[in-house]
């Protein structure tokens, strides 16, 4: 049976969901609570595809150009990309932590909290 990919994304207001159960599929022994995740499996899935073709061929351009259909400049064009996504996932992190330490220490309101968590 072919797998799917979940998205990290809450269907209902967009934040991004944590996992939170996991299971053996050998035994069936389930495991639930928060789970931290890393900064990889935030990325969509191409770029996680991409990441790990650019692995697999020892982060060389040229090798990734001689395994694929890309040509030189669409490699180095989606690498760009990748980091660039991957920084920007980064900084957005560091801004939800440091509203969720304003919410804890009282500077804010949840309900601001809310309000600045939604324009990430």
């Amino acid at each position: 049976m072919e797998r799917k990919t979940l998205s990290n994304q809450c269907p209902c207001c967009g934040l991004k969901m944590q996992v939170a159960a996991m299971s053996c599929t050998g035994c069936g022994v389930k495991v639930e609570g928060p789970f931290n995740d890393s900064i990889f499996t935030r990325l969509a899935a191409e770029d996680q595809q991409f990441l790990l073709d650019y692995l697999l061929s020892g982060f060389s351009i040229k090798a990734l150009e001689e395994n694929s259909e890309l040509g030189y400049a669409a490699i180095r064009t989606r690498l760009d990309k990748l980091i660039d996504n991957t920084k920007s996932l980064m900084r957005s992190e560091e801004q939800k932590k440091a509203i969720l330490e304003k919410l804890r220490t009282g500077d804010i309101t949840v309900a601001e909290a809310k309000k600045r968590l939604e324009k990430l």
